[in-house]
């Protein structure tokens, strides 16, 4: 959990397989802690070839029965029904935009929104931005994407910066122009 909230949480990502792979696993955290999701990460890298979305959103049922006794992962047939459900709906969205990191990010203008909350208390679990895009995306086909789920998929990808005040991410941040604070 260290190395990931040190290397990874509230980092802005570009990258689409690395969007797509965080989209997939915040919704198979769903119920869960994210500690178990990061434990099985490498399990689901293989299992999701690499995340690659056009290779996911091809899975038939004999993919989705393997996926099922997969042990490495979390075997929720929701949850893996759906992975494959939003691998297509992903492509829709890379179709429809460009890429979906044109997507997503357009929701706050290129910009990551930065909060600097004094405590864990202060981090919201959703909030009107998270609600925006949860909406949307179940309107383009996704699922498993709840305001509370697509909160932590933008705290994931940097969208959104909620490092604590006092962290030594937040006092790292660059100084001026770039991020938006709220």
């Amino acid at each position: 959990m260290i190395e990931y909230h040190d290397r990874e949480w509230g980092v802005p990502v570009h990258d689409e397989r690395v969007l797509f792979e965080f989209l997939l696993l915040e919704g198979a955290q769903a119920g869960l802690s994210w500690s178990t999701i990061l434990n099985k990460r490498e399990n689901y890298r293989r299992a999701y070839r690499d995340f690659d979305p056009a290779q996911v959103a091809r899975f038939g049922e004999r993919e989705l029965a393997a996926l099922l006794e997969n042990p490495g992962i979390v075997r929720n047939r929701g949850k893996i029904a759906w992975s494959v459900r939003n691998a297509q709906a992903f492509l829709d969205v890379q179709r429809d935009f460009g890429s979906f990191d044109a997507y997503l990010w357009a929701f706050v203008d290129g910009v990551p929104l930065v909060n600097l909350p004094k405590t864990i208390a202060g981090v919201p679990a959703s909030t009107a931005l998270s609600d925006r895009l949860s909406a949307d995306l179940r309107k383009r086909g996704f699922g498993f994407v709840g305001t509370t789920i697509c909160y932590a998929f933008l705290q994931a990808v940097g969208v959104v910066d909620d490092h604590l005040a006092n962290c030594w991410r937040a006092q790292a941040r660059p100084r001026g122009g770039g991020a938006k604070r709220r």
